[in-house]
């Protein structure tokens, strides 16, 4: 049931954040398009304006016939009326002098038509942006604006420039139409991807959470099994401690020699300052090297050196009762207080009394030292 509130919240913020940045973003887009568009479409209408004012100009410099330059203007711009811009020939008194539309040729154009444009003064591109879109919901699509009108030198002429507002208005609506519907298409696209990511990712990390987790609770029943182990193992070494000191005298003279039983020694030499001090190996803790020094701990904390290394120790020593842990540790079995998981495969033992550097038993001697506690 979480999980699947987690993956609606889910899907509902990507929705929510693909809708505010791609919304900003998309009608950003929108806008520069049909600007540039506009921008586009102005600047060639004028162009061709001026084009078409050079060349008649010329024309009537060379003393060509005024019928003459109507007749071929009126076939080079027959049927040009493209259904967004055109443009026509008027004489000062707005009477059309050529048009694409043969029809309208010796007609006025009406005052309306002309509101927009002065002569020699270009409207601007933001006067055009606002001109298309006061026309978006105007419903006759066949009236035009003159957006630039061109005087031709030597003559009375006049070349104008129309754009057909209401049909590009039209058009740039169908644009942004289109536009968004594809946004919301790709939209519901991407957003249905994302989650369906973010799920496939989630139950990956599920899953590896769920073989970490077994994997914990194997690791934690077999430490509990472990440590099960160690109480039953001191209780062993405890009774079997007791039974030996029952039936085994002890040696009164420790400076001649070191008595020793079947297994190993029952006491070893150690130095306490410059006094000689026998520690009986029953109350050995553990016994460890710092810096080429040797120190046996007994169980009351108390420390004290000898001049034996721990392999010259450990070889003395009943196996039963000690464990080599590593390089610098003996620790005897009956000051194990508790047996923990450390690193990647490691145990760490924890040991009374405490001792400041951490025991350590690596991975390859973990399955030994299970092993011994299993004896």
């Amino acid at each position: 049931m979480k999980k699947d509130r987690l993956y609606l919240y889910t899907f509902l913020a990507i929705t929510i954040l693909f809708a505010l940045v791609g919304g900003i973003a998309s009608k950003y887009f929108v806008n520069l398009t049909v600007e540039q568009m506009l921008n586009t479409q102005l600047a060639s209408s004028k162009r061709e304006a001026k084009e078409v004012a050079l060349l008649l100009g010329n024309e009537f410099e060379e003393g060509i016939a005024k019928e003459k330059i109507q007749r071929n203007i009126q076939e080079s711009i027959q049927n040009t009326n493209n259904g967004t811009s055109f443009i026509s020939i008027l004489d000062w008194s707005g009477e059309r002098i050529s048009h694409p539309d043969n029809t309208l040729v010796g007609t006025m154009i009406p005052k309306e038509e002309s509101s927009n444009s002065a002569m020699n003064t270009e409207i601007s591109n933001d006067e055009f942006y606002d001109l298309i879109f006061t026309k978006l919901n105007n419903a006759d699509s066949d009236k035009t604006d003159i957006v630039f009108l061109k005087p031709i030198p030597n003559s009375d002429w006049i070349v104008a420039a129309h754009a057909n507002s209401v049909r590009m208005a039209s058009q740039i609506k169908s644009l942004r139409n289109r536009f968004y519907t594809i946004f919301i298409i790709m939209g519901f696209v991407m957003v249905l991807t994302s989650v369906i990511t973010v799920r496939l990712i989630g139950s990956l990390y599920e899953k590896r959470i769920e073989n970490k987790n077994e994997a914990l609770e194997t690791e934690v029943i077999n430490l509990a099994k472990l440590n099960n182990d160690l109480d039953k193992y001191q209780k062993w070494v405890n009774d079997n401690v007791t039974e030996r000191n029952k039936n085994t005298e002890e040696s009164t003279d420790i400076k001649e020699k070191e008595l020793t039983n079947e297994k190993g020694k029952k006491r070893i030499l150690t130095y306490l300052r410059n006094e000689l001090l026998s520690v009986a190996t029953d109350e050995i803790a553990y016994i460890y090297t710092e810096n080429t020094i040797t120190y046996v701990i007994d169980i009351h904390g108390k420390r004290s050196t000898t001049n034996a290394s721990l392999d010259e120790l450990f070889s003395g020593l009943d196996k039963n009762f000690f464990y080599r842990a590593n390089r610098q540790f003996i620790i005897a079995i009956s000051s194990i207080e508790k047996i923990i998981r450390y690193g990647n495969n490691q145990l760490k033992i924890l040991i009374n009394p405490n001792s400041e550097v951490d025991i350590i038993i690596g991975k390859n001697k973990a399955a030994e030292f299970k092993q011994w506690l299993n004896l």
